[in-house]
């Protein structure tokens, strides 16, 4: 039995953490400590809720420089981009504080004569939060400040390859005096994080990770009519209409692509382009790619760092090689990205033109460097090719006419649909997704439902 957590460092396979899994001793006090807690906290004034997670916050900001080093040696972003996290995870995070007043305001109801009447929002309970790598402090910020400002007590357990984002969040919540048992992380097997989903003591769960991730919580759970929150991924699709400015499009949707070696749940994974601007589209994105600097992610001139492990690495290559043996046409020599080399997470990056819907590139998610482009007749050509997907996180589409491009949007299969843009959650807006993407909200006044459960009051005045 595995009783030691290691994480290895992408940038050169070096043990960069090593922590003891939870024991079993360990984990039921965790868990008795939430409940216990939970108690007290569900009464705290939202002001005061409110006034320990600002300082929590505080403290995460105030340490962006030693945190964006450590995302770099655990998962791999370039020093360069690290501390843009922080900045997201702050945007989030008091956007989420200050919407919670009002998003758990009871309802009111119309006079009725005899009767007071009003819907309050309750706390869950106890909510377990697991959050991945990828992103490690913007997933689980989603969850974790909604689920204590709306009076829930949080059982972090977050991804082997990130341990020291779990242990950041402690710090902070430490730092702002929060009252024990509220806020609580544990370093767990996947044998025993299942476990403790199946424990009564735990309300809610969020997660944020593969499909087959999510099928195993869902089965965990099952017969516990608890609430679960579901982020799964996406194999998301940008669409270049013909009169889209072509410069910034190609901008944008490669960026959206390749930005975290792409490795984004809402990054764009294939790319399709009206005919008329098609060639000028995959001349330029091809020039940009290869602007690319792939290199050790603590190196400032690095743009395109190592994808989290070498298997990872492995799997993509896997996915190319074989969409190139169907006929697909790769546009990038990856002899001009000297590091890399099979057996390691340094993976060029990769264009294919020449794709098509029976090729694993243009349906299963990759959660890496490579984007597939193809040529579109028309609108309605580009939604049946958007939507035949078994993911419905993000679409994208490139236009100057907005009112064309929100008609496409009405008939995309979409948790959020974009126009001249990508790969962005805006906190106001309700994250979500359909069919393999998930279910659930985060994020918005809306992702405070999935964390708190209506309670109607009847009151029938005899006076």
């Amino acid at each position: 039995m595995t009783t030691t957590l290691k994480t290895y460092s992408p940038i050169d396979n070096s043990l960069y953490v090593e922590r003891n899994y939870a024991q079993q001793e360990e984990i039921q006090k965790v868990l008795k400590q939430a409940r216990a807690a939970q108690k007290l906290w569900s009464k705290a004034s939202i002001e005061s809720r409110a006034e320990y997670c600002s300082v929590a916050v505080d403290y995460i900001v105030a340490n962006k420089d030693a945190i964006a080093e450590e995302l770099c040696w655990q998962m791999g972003r370039p020093i360069r981009y690290a501390q843009g996290e922080i900045k997201g995870f702050e945007e989030r995070a008091r956007y989420m504080i200050s919407a919670a007043k009002d998003a758990l305001r009871p309802v009111e109801l119309p006079e009725k004569t005899g009767f007071t009447r009003y819907i309050t929002r309750e706390a869950l309970g106890v909510a377990m939060v697991i959050a991945p790598w990828n992103y490690p402090f913007l997933t689980a910020v989603n969850a974790i400040i909604p689920a204590l400002m709306a009076g829930n007590t949080v059982i972090l357990k977050h991804s082997s390859q990130t341990p020291l984002v779990a242990e950041r969040f402690d710090e902070a919540f430490k730092k702002a005096g929060l009252p024990a048992g509220v806020f609580q992380y544990l370093h767990l097997t996947h044998d025993d994080a299942e476990t403790m989903m199946a424990s009564p003591e735990i309300d809610y769960i969020a997660f944020t990770g593969s499909v087959a991730g999510g099928e195993k919580v869902e089965r965990a759970v099952a017969g516990r009519f608890i609430p679960v929150g579901l982020e799964l991924g996406g194999k998301d699709p940008a669409y270049v209409r013909a009169d889209a400015d072509i410069n910034y499009a190609v901008e944008t949707a490669i960026d959206g692509a390749f930005f975290n070696s792409g490795q984004s749940c809402c990054g764009i994974e294939r790319i399709y382009v009206h005919e008329s601007v098609y060639e000028d589209f995959v001349e330029k994105a091809v020039k940009l790619v290869n602007q690319y600097v792939l290199g050790r992610s603590d190196d400032p001139k690095t743009t395109l760092g190592p994808v989290v492990r070498s298997s990872a690495a492995d799997f993509v290559r896997g996915q190319i090689n074989e969409a190139i043996a169907q006929g697909a046409v790769a546009h990038i020599r990856t002899q001009d990205f000297p590091l890399d080399k099979v057996g390691t997470s340094y993976l060029a990056p990769q264009v294919l033109t020449q794709v098509t819907h029976e090729m694993r590139i243009m349906t299963e998610e990759s959660f890496g460097p490579v984007v597939g482009i193809m040529s579109v007749k028309n609108d309605e050509e580009a939604i049946a090719m958007m939507n035949d997907s078994d993911f419905g996180l993000t679409a994208a589409v490139f236009t100057q006419d907005i009112k064309k491009g929100i008609a496409i949007g009405e008939q995309l299969h979409t948790g959020t649909f974009f126009v001249n843009r990508c790969d962005y959650l805006d906190p106001e807006l309700a994250w979500t997704g359909v069919k393999n993407s998930g279910r659930g909200c985060t994020l918005s006044a809306i992702g405070y439902e999935s964390l708190t459960r209506p309670k109607s009051f009847h009151i029938k005045n005899l006076l």
